[in-house]
């Protein structure tokens, strides 16, 4: 029997606008079979019996890493028009997500005008929203605090407070504008459909400069003497997007 992946057959302009459940049984890989619906193993997180018990291995392993400090939930995201070339150029867009999130926190927490401290992080892949449509993100589980850049000492956050979020967002937006600028220029983007003329540098050039103002956020720790465990809880099982073509998931020291 050949197993395919019907959802990622579609383009995104015909896949955005199915209803959600015909989104999940594309997702599934349902196919006709001779009585009936054959499914094939969906991997997401609400199911029973294909991801929910490996979201509980991913929590128990992750919490093993945990330090007694507060955690912050910090969240990358991606604009509509990034997201939709990003349905054809997963590897490298999602991999531009990755890297210019991990340097981008790492960046900033070094700053003595921030926190002065070499931080780590867990980065997790979100490739779908919670209506099932395409939107990638990066959630990160962050420690509320870090070495000390002579690595001597440990150096807190302020209570409640990680790092300014209007900082951190400018930053991760110029840099991952500026990367994908890079990977355009090394002919490492392609495109299709609508998105076709896009190939030409200076309508791409004209295409990405109004792109400046797009969401990163951080929410403060739960309370409690296991204020850092919800945290930890909110962002497992990203991997569940079989159309990844990079890890979903990193740590970053």
């Amino acid at each position: 029997m050949e197993i395919l992946d019907l959802g990622q057959q579609l383009s995104l302009p015909v896949f955005e606008p199915l209803r959600a459940g015909e989104r999940l049984a594309l997702r599934a890989g349902a196919m006709p079979a001779g009585n009936g619906l054959l499914s094939i193993t969906c991997r997401n997180r609400h199911c029973p019996k294909c991801q929910a018990s490996a979201a509980r291995r991913w929590l128990e392993a992750r919490s093993d890493d945990l330090l007694p400090v507060e955690y912050y939930h910090v969240v990358f995201t991606l604009p509509a028009p990034i997201s939709a070339i990003a349905w054809y150029n997963k590897a490298v867009i999602y991999g531009l997500l990755f890297d210019v999130a991990a340097d981008t926190l790492r960046t900033i927490a070094a700053d003595p005008k921030h926190l002065g401290a070499q931080i780590g992080a867990t980065l997790v892949l979100h490739t779908w929203g919670s209506a099932l449509t395409h939107h990638p993100h990066v959630h990160g589980i962050v420690p509320g605090g870090g070495l000390s850049l002579d690595g001597e000492r440990w150096v807190a956050c302020r209570p409640g407070f990680f790092l300014p979020v209007r900082v951190l967002s400018r930053l991760f937006r110029r840099r991952f504008l500026e990367a994908l600028q890079a990977a355009h220029g090394r002919g490492q983007l392609r495109f299709f459909g609508d998105y076709a003329t896009l190939a030409d540098p200076a309508a791409f050039a004209q295409w990405i400069a109004p792109l400046r103002e797009w969401v990163v956020y951080a929410t403060r720790p739960s309370p409690g003497p296991r204020r850092y465990w919800p945290t930890c809880r909110a962002i497992p099982t990203a991997w569940r997007s079989p159309t990844s073509a990079c890890s979903p998931w990193t740590s970053v020291a």
